[in-house]
């Protein structure tokens, strides 16, 4: 999967975190990256045990399960908490795969990858470079979105993020295990989803056309089917 979700928050609310930020404390990323990635990696992100940090953590978490179009997409299950980068002076996260499997930092649940998200905190034209290079399998793409901006794409996919070589990039990055392991099967979910919920806007959202009924009940089902949990 690999999909842009915009307007996650609102320019109030992105407004807010960035202010909130600027209470918590900046570690050094490579603290917190893999044994092979911790090399390739030179930004900033917020202590997770700092208590502003958790805040705006569940925060994003919250608006996220309150956006329609990410549940689609995502279908989640479990979230690893949001966490928060910031790349200036050259800062840059080289090419890397995202672990397969993490450990919730405050429970030890074992979270499997099926899903990262960044979402993007600053408009892009205040910082120079910092894109986020997604190798979709159908070709290298470049994202640099505007502030409230999600871009959602798999775990599995090699990425980087290229050097900021003036401003500051900064963004909310997390993963997500879904209630459906196969991506394409996630996928086919969405684009009926998608359709039955065109089809409601269309007709009314209290229509009772026989085959909607049909198209909503194939979904359930296939949710049901493939569902691991």
């Amino acid at each position: 999967m690999f999909t842009i979700i915009e307007n996650v928050l609102t320019q109030q609310e992105v407004a807010e975190l960035l202010e909130q930020m600027q209470k918590s404390v900046w570690i050094g990323g490579a603290k917190t990256a893999g044994n092979l990635a911790k090399n390739v990696k030179q930004n900033l992100q917020l202590d997770d045990e700092n208590k502003i940090t958790k805040s705006l953590s569940q925060r994003v978490e919250q608006r996220l399960m309150q956006n329609p179009d990410f549940i689609s997409k995502a279908l989640p299950n479990v979230f690893y908490p949001p966490k928060f980068n910031l790349y200036q002076d050259g800062g840059f996260y080289g090419a890397h795969v995202d672990s397969a499997v993490l450990t919730h930092p405050y429970n030890g649940q074992s979270i499997r990858a099926d899903l990262s998200a960044t979402l993007f905190l600053n408009q892009p034209d205040s910082y120079q470079g910092g894109e986020l290079q997604i190798d979709t399998g159908m070709g290298v793409q470049e994202i640099k979105l505007k502030a409230g901006d999600m871009i959602l794409y798999s775990s599995g996919a090699l990425h980087q993020v290229l050097p900021v070589t003036a401003g500051q990039r900064i963004a909310s990055f997390m993963w997500i295990q879904s209630l459906i392991k196969n991506d394409y099967q996630r996928t086919l979910l969405n684009q009926l989803d998608e359709s039955i919920q065109g089809l409601r806007q269309h007709f009314g959202v209290q229509s009772q056309h026989t085959e909607l009924l049909q198209l909503s009940e194939l979904y359930h089902n296939l949710l049901r089917l493939w569902s691991e949990t």
